[in-house]
Formats: structure tokens, sequence, C-alpha cells
């Protein structure tokens, strides 16, 4: 890793000669590591990876988790290597608070679609946390035409926005606990929900507005967390801008901006191994671990040396056989990651 002040800001380019007169290029870099972005309402989460990657200058970058371009919040954005380690965190538990407006069915179930259909009924306290448990545990949801489920090879949201109708089929989705936070009003009731993947927010406002007989959509949406990520570890577009503004004159490190590649497999145990066996599995090739060494587990292990990591593998009496090798070449994310609640 260099120095803070050989990293270039996102202005920065190197020259290229096309036909007699230079032409500019971005100059890429292998970045590895997470920015748990603080998404601001209005933008999609596509944009906010392109924003995140061309602050960095990266090569590669994704997300774990589209967030609406209505909502705001937690969105982990994996750079680098940290791609390959995107899955764990999209099968976390994920932390809602939302309001639902009642009185109103939307066309995308949120505030950004046009309605549908009215009803001058509002539910009360009582009758809101009645049906509650309806709406906990494993049950069957049927997803927003706004969606991105796929239908015969296209995008519900393409579809509906061509005018179609589809019959989507529900699925089963987890919502491990909903509870009402506060009734503002009469139209408007907060909530905080604890969901696993796949769920839709905007379906559960949706179908409780019809259980209730007054329909309902999401008025706002904001992700707390996304597993262990929260508020603690979060950033701001404007924050992480002027981190690499200061990084780039040398008076930061921009290593610290990232949370470590390892980060997403906070759940999963850790196999130090040696030198010599982590170039093995670097090469593809499986290791076997006996004596003291052998690990006592089964299944999927990250494997250190010296605290790096090296790849992702599946552990079976003592056989460690690689499924993801790691190349953690350029700047690596060295911020501690800070698991508040």
């Amino acid at each position: 890793m260099g120095p803070p002040s050989s990293f270039q800001t996102p202005a920065s380019r190197a020259p290229q000669d096309e036909g007699g007169g230079k032409q500019f290029r971005r100059v890429k870099r292998d970045v590895h590591g997470w920015v748990v972005l603080d998404k601001p309402v209005g933008m999609t989460s596509t944009h906010a990876v392109s924003a995140v990657r061309r602050l960095f200058q990266a090569k590669s970058a994704g997300h774990a988790g589209t967030l609406d371009p209505l909502a705001s919040g937690c969105l982990p954005i994996a750079l680098g290597e940290a791609t390959k380690t995107v899955p764990f965190v999209m099968d976390s538990r994920k932390t809602y608070s939302f309001t639902v407006r009642w009185g109103e069915a939307r066309d995308t179930d949120d505030a950004d679609g046009q309605v549908v259909a009215t009803s001058a009924q509002r539910p009360t306290r009582e009758a809101i946390e009645t049906l509650l448990p309806r709406y906990t545990g494993t049950i069957e949801q049927v997803p927003p035409q706004f969606s991105a489920v796929k239908v015969a090879g296209e995008r519900a949201y393409d579809l509906a926005r061509d005018g179609e109708t589809v019959e989507l089929q529900a699925r089963p989705v987890e919502i491990h606990s909903l509870a009402v936070l506060n009734v503002c009003d009469a139209d408007d009731t907060e909530f905080v929900a604890e969901c696993g993947k796949g769920t839709y927010v905007r379906a559960l406002a949706r179908d409780m507005g019809r259980a209730l007989g007054c329909h309902g959509h999401i008025r706002t949406l904001r992700r707390e967390r996304v597993g262990t990520l929260g508020k603690d570890a979060m950033i701001s577009l404007e924050q992480l801008a002027a981190l690499c503004h200061r990084a780039a004159t040398g008076e930061g490190n921009l290593a610290e901006a990232l949370l470590p590649v390892e980060t997403a497999l906070d759940d999963i145990p850790a196999l130090a191994v040696s030198g010599g066996d982590a170039a093995r599995l670097q090469r593809g090739q499986a290791v076997l671990l006996r004596g003291r060494d052998a690990p006592i587990f089964r299944g999927t292990v990250y494997v250190t040396v010296s605290g790096r990591l090296v790849a992702l593998a599946e552990c079976d009496r003592g056989e460690i056989v690689p499924k993801r090798v790691f190349n953690l070449a350029g700047l690596i994310g060295s911020r501690v990651p800070t698991k508040g609640h």
C-alpha cells in the first residue's frame, strides 16, 4: 500500500494519444474493502455505487442489496476483491424503519407512484398491533409490480412501466420482528422491522393496508442495518468525498475510509495457516492439515496468513479446499468496524 499522498483525486487523468491529439482517461486502481454508504433519498443504488467507485478510482464495485430511490440508509458497497464476499452480506438480516401512509394504494406501493385506490377509513393502533403477528415469521409475500423480479426473462418493473399487469407468484420470506414505533396521526404510522433476504417492505405496507381495509403505501423508508453493519459503520457521500480530498493532499489515509474485505465474513470461522500452505491455497491447491493444526469443524472458513485474508475455503476432516482466492495487492481497507446497536 502506498502512502496517502500517492492517491489521486477522481479528477486525475492519464494522457492517451489517439489520432495525434491527447485524450484523457481515468486512472483505475486496485482498491479492496467495504464502504457502508448512508445513501440519500432520491439516489438509485446503481448511481451510489458509481459515485463511490469514482471517488476511489476503483476498478470494480458492487452493492449488497438494492435500496429504492425513495429509501435512505445502509447500502454496503464492495470494492475490488470484496465483491467476492457480497453474497455473505446479502444473506444477512436487515433492519428497516418506515412510515406507512394509510388511505391510499399506489401502483409502486410507495410515495413515488400513482394513486390507484383510496379509502376514508383509518386504522386504530389496536387494530394495527393485532394484525402484526400475521406478518411475523415465515410468510408468503407477493412482490410489488414495480420490482426486479423476472417474468419470462424481463424485469417486472419494465413490464409495469409499459402498462402491463403481470401475475407475480407469492414466495416465502422471513420477517423476524415487526413493531409499531409511533402513531404519528390518523394517516401515518411508523414501524420497525427486521427481515430476511428478499423481503419487500413496500409489499408489507401494501398487504397491511389491504388487511386493515384502508389501503396503505410506504411514505418513508430507511435501512438501519445490514447484518452487523449499522449506524456506526455508515458514511455519507459528502464525508467520503472530503476524506478522499484530504487523502489526495497527504492529510489522511484513504485506507481508513474502507472496512476490510473480511468484514463480510463476520459469521464465518477464521483459520490461520502457514505461509507455505497459504501459497498453495492461492494457487488453487487443497491443503491437508494434521495434528494440532487440524481444524475440528466442517464447512466454510476464511483462511488467513499473518492476519491477511487468503481464501474462502471448504473444510472437511482437515482438508482445506479453496473456493475463492483473494489477491489483495493495492489499497486495502484498514478501518476497524464498530458493531454498535
